[in-house]
């Protein structure tokens, strides 16, 4: 349970609570909860939530119910109620209690910072893709440069054998030529 009690009270006076599970505590159940109040026009708000729920998710829950509570009482109600004399409205701070517990309203800090994450991690694996692209670029200028050593050799080995052909290639016109002249 995340909200465990909650109550409106005028001055000492309280209008309306409303408690879930147990009434029975344990005397150390108060070292894990805290206590969020809100005071508005005399009438104070409380709600007792789990230490571990935080502060943002209480004080939504007390500003909701202040909002609905000031909703259905005007100010007059309210000043001249008796103690417990608001216990129609404990069916609603009960729904509250509940919806806030189940499903509390998203939390746009929260929000906010579960985007950042999705964004950072996001800019990560860019970062990422673009270091194995580098890699990838690194290997291919490697491999450029030993295709461009490769292709000199290669020129230089081409030149040497079209000298070579170039030389037999007079070789046998002189010898032709020769052999004709003898021959003639």
């Amino acid at each position: 349970m995340s909200l465990t009690h909650a109550l409106i009270a005028r001055g000492t006076t309280v209008l309306v609570e409303h408690a879930t599970g147990s009434a029975e505590l344990k005397p150390d159940v108060w070292q894990d909860r805290l206590i969020h109040y809100v005071s508005s026009n005399g009438v104070v708000y409380l709600v007792m939530a789990d230490d571990s729920v935080g502060r943002r998710m209480p004080f939504a829950f007390l500003a909701d119910l202040e909002r609905r509570f000031t909703a259905q009482y005007d100010n007059d109600d309210i000043v001249s109620a008796g103690a417990h004399s608001a216990e129609d409205f404990e069916s609603e701070l009960s729904k509250l209690m509940h919806q806030y517990t189940t499903a509390p309203p998203a939390d746009p800090l929260r929000q906010a910072q579960s985007d950042l994450n999705n964004v950072k991690d996001i800019m990560v694996q860019n970062i990422d893709s673009i270091l194995q692209r580098g890699e990838r670029l690194d290997l291919l200028v490697d491999k450029t440069d030993t295709l461009a050593g490769q292709a000199y050799a290669f020129r230089r080995g081409a030149r040497a054998v079209r000298r070579q052909q170039w030389w037999k290639n007079i070789r046998i016109m002189a010898l032709t030529g020769v052999v004709g002249f003898l021959i003639f």
